[in-house]
């Protein structure tokens, strides 16, 4: 079972763009602390622990997934869809796309705020 499940993890899209935009967050959070010369929320024990805390929901909700098999698809926009390219999304996929979300607005703010040109973007995806 537990082969099955890491199959799952490995092979889907929405789980990989996570871990993806955790790591961007965390590199540009340690250029964030580096240039500022203090930890912040993407490199101290709260970011980790938060990080750490959306994989293991994602390795649970993927067991959820294989056990009563919820397609939560009307509540996706097709243009995301259709992006990514799935039919079936499980609660796995559902907050993965809210984890996502809220990495991606992180990665932006530690990229602005380490002086790269995205304030407009950053402050854009946040509203």
């Amino acid at each position: 079972m537990f082969e099955k499940i890491f199959v799952e993890l490995a092979t889907s899209v929405v789980i990989e763009m996570v871990v993806l935009a955790i790591v961007m967050d965390t590199i540009f959070g340690v250029i964030r602390a580096i240039k500022e010369h203090s930890f912040n929320s993407s490199v101290g024990i709260d970011g980790a622990i938060r990080k750490i805390s959306m994989l293991i929901s994602l390795v649970g909700l993927q067991i959820a997934d294989l056990i009563m098999h919820i397609n939560l698809i009307g509540f996706v926009p097709d243009e995301v869809r259709q992006f990514i390219g799935i039919d079936v999304i499980g609660l796995a996929e559902f907050f993965g796309l809210l984890y996502f979300s809220y990495e991606i607005v992180s990665v932006l703010k530690n990229m602005a705020l380490c002086g790269l040109p995205v304030r407009k973007l950053w402050e854009a995806v946040q509203k």
